[in-house]
């Protein structure tokens, strides 16, 4: 026996050397897993004398594997990405995902939670619309199923949220180009459609104040999840009138980017660093397209692993309590700068 005290399944999977999914899905059915792993796990069992909480695992035995994740908009590949690899560990852990998307639609999202409130699932990732969500519909639904938030955070709502650091995004992209460059204006649609564009102004604004710098706010009409044109029409408006106050620009996120560097290659303007470029371009997010953009874009990137592992821990926590923490858990992950040719 060992002295070490266990707590919980998170100091058990840390404890033993496994994977918090591997040990869920044997405590869910033991016969799940590889007849090594399950001897490694009941002698790791014999030696701490830990035993979960089954009774609050399981206190409803109404409640499905099925676990929900629902995204606002599933063409985004930002969102596709992270719905993958949360499936992935959905899959391994022993739950049965299932996807959503609400397509941007106030309508839609609530829809889909009643929809998901009746399958009675055993917990659910929501990334909320955010502006158009309607709080009342969100505040119901999470007062009814375990629900972790991810990527959009609305305060008070859900028993957790896991996200990546916006401040950690903005900090490091200002740092790098006012090191490198010229200090940046920020390039960001007037009437963002997800709430993280809010708070990376935001902390622009923080940062280059903190620089003592002059902080300059370059906004484009456009609404919606089109960013891509909204930002490509964008880069000929500001283009065409000469509006931009420096020859770096900072994207909001990845594929606003993708639509600058497109309105400037229509307009026979160079990107990047080397002689006879016009501009330097940077963003934030690591789009999974933007290391094949021309130039390459240089941007802070999510860190899609270690968010989707933490929304799984979380989740697996929140299911061993019986659905409820005691106090509302935030967890925010930095962002990682990746160098590339556009910056």
């Amino acid at each position: 026996m060992s002295d070490q005290k266990i707590r919980n399944m998170e100091e058990f999977a840390a404890a033993s050397g496994l994977s918090r999914p591997t040990i869920s899905k044997y405590f869910n059915d033991p016969g799940s897993v590889r007849a090594k792993t399950r001897e490694r796990i009941e002698a790791a069992l014999e030696r701490y004398e830990f035993r979960p909480n089954i009774f609050a695992m399981n206190q409803n035995r109404s409640l499905t594997k099925n676990v929900g994740i629902v995204v606002p908009y599933l063409a985004d590949p930002f969102f596709a990405e992270i719905a993958r690899i949360i499936q992935r560990r959905c899959i391994d852990a022993g739950f049965t995902p299932i996807l959503y998307s609400a397509h941007g639609e106030q309508k839609l999202e609530g829809e889909i939670l009643e929809g998901l409130t009746a399958l009675k699932p055993a917990g659910v990732f929501l990334a909320p619309l955010g502006r158009l969500s309607d709080r009342g519909a969100i505040d119901r639904f999470c007062r009814n199923v375990p629900t972790v938030l991810f990527d959009s955070n609305i305060e008070g709502m859900g028993e957790a949220f896991v996200g990546s650091d916006n401040f950690s995004f903005v900090k490091q992209t200002v740092d790098y180009l006012c090191r490198t460059g010229a200090p940046p204006c920020f390039f960001e649609m007037r009437t963002p459609a997800n709430p993280n564009a809010n708070k990376r102004r935001h902390a622009y604004l923080k940062v280059m104040a903190e620089a003592g710098l002059e902080p300059h706010v370059v906004q484009v009409e456009g609404e919606g999840w089109g960013f891509e044109e909204i930002g490509r029409r964008g880069a000929h408006e500001v283009l065409e009138r000469h509006t931009l106050p420096t020859n770096t620009v900072l994207c909001s996120n990845d594929r606003l980017a993708i639509g600058f560097l497109a309105g400037c290659y229509e307009r026979g303007l160079r990107v990047g660093r080397g002689e006879g470029c016009a501009l330097r371009v940077a963003s934030h997010d690591d789009h999974p397209f933007s290391r094949f953009t021309c130039p390459s874009l240089t941007t802070a990137a999510h860190q899609y692993e270690l968010v989707a592992d933490k929304c799984m821990e979380t989740l697996f926590s929140l299911i061993e309590a019986g659905g409820r923490f005691e106090t509302r858990e935030e967890t925010l992950i930095p962002a990682r700068l990746i160098l590339r040719a556009s910056a």
